[in-house]
């Protein structure tokens, strides 16, 4: 049963590229990001305080780190996701914020003086070709001319956004628990869309959402953020980090799957020949450092 969570795990996080795609061509960004959050930080704090039995009281630091968490894997992942998504094939948004594990193991090293063998080098290098091949749809010339759309510009603050939200939940995720630090991130994240999404227009506008609008909210709400992050856990907690961060490179295998049934969206050769290079530089980073410190995703797309 463990094994299925994580598999329906990464499936829906991959959904949630599809739902996003699906949800940007009709609500402004920062309205898709509040709605969202709405939904699931509400969520979130009802079962903090149900597995908890309150809601914890932070120190002044923790506030700090926690609102960090929330402006950087709420605020702007989210913002930068949507925004993306109005001009990006899920698909090709998918494969490059599934580089997120290769830059967060560069900037550990760094940041943290984790150790980076040769292997995982080769991972580094082959993921960030193989996003290269995705974004330049097989030339990687026009990436050097530098004839980069917004979109893929969007996306790729994402993956920014991503590294900053895990790096900095590496050293919050000491003092706190995984969720009490997401659910405090996430009501922090959505206090923050608030007045942003009020500007667009939110109240007036909520009304007129379609059916398919409230769908793919709610779906991103409980089961790209909610459920799958309770099921990421509970897989850790039952196989470990390291096996249960494996299910991870699933995500965008999914994504273009559910895109070329749902949305209709080409699989190209370069969208294949990408996706390989990104999948075997994951393996190769993951795999190698397995025995370390487990999987630094934390687990929202």
């Amino acid at each position: 049963m463990t094994y299925l969570k994580l598999f329906l795990t990464a499936t829906f996080w991959g959904g949630t590229f599809i739902a996003g795609r699906m949800l940007a061509q009709t609500v402004q960004p920062f309205s898709a990001a509040f709605s969202r959050f709405i939904i699931a930080s509400l969520t979130l704090v009802l079962i903090t305080y149900r597995m908890e039995g309150r809601l914890p009281r932070l120190a002044k630091t923790q506030w700090l780190a926690v609102g960090l968490l929330g402006m950087s894997g709420v605020f702007a992942y989210n913002f930068c996701f949507f925004k993306g998504l109005q001009s990006i094939h899920a698909s090709r948004a998918s494969l490059i914020v599934a580089t997120n594990p290769i830059f967060i193991s560069l900037l550990a090293s760094l940041s943290f003086k984790e150790k980076m063998k040769w292997l995982n080098g080769v991972g580094v290098v082959l993921s960030v070709f193989g996003a290269m091949v995705v974004i330049s749809r097989g030339d990687v010339q026009e990436i050097v001319r530098g004839n980069i759309g917004p979109g893929e510009l969007f996306i790729f603050g994402c993956v920014a956004s991503w590294v900053a939200y895990s790096l900095i939940g590496k050293v919050v995720m000491k003092d706190l628990s995984p969720l009490i630090a997401v659910s405090y991130s996430a009501v922090i994240g959505t206090v923050l869309l608030f007045w942003p999404a009020y500007s667009e227009g939110l109240l007036s506008k909520v009304v007129d959402y379609s059916t398919v609008d409230w769908l793919s909210l709610c779906y991103l709400g409980w089961f790209g953020t909610v459920l799958g992050f309770l099921w990421y856990y509970q897989g850790i907690q039952a196989i470990g980090p390291a096996r249960a961060s494996q299910f991870i490179n699933f995500v965008p295998v999914s994504a273009i799957v559910l895109a070329f049934l749902l949305l209709g969206e080409p699989v190209t050769r370069s969208l294949i020949t990408g996706a390989g290079l990104v999948l075997g530089g994951l393996y190769l980073t993951n795999a190698t450092r397995a025995g370390q410190r487990g999987s630094s995703q934390k687990g929202i797309y």
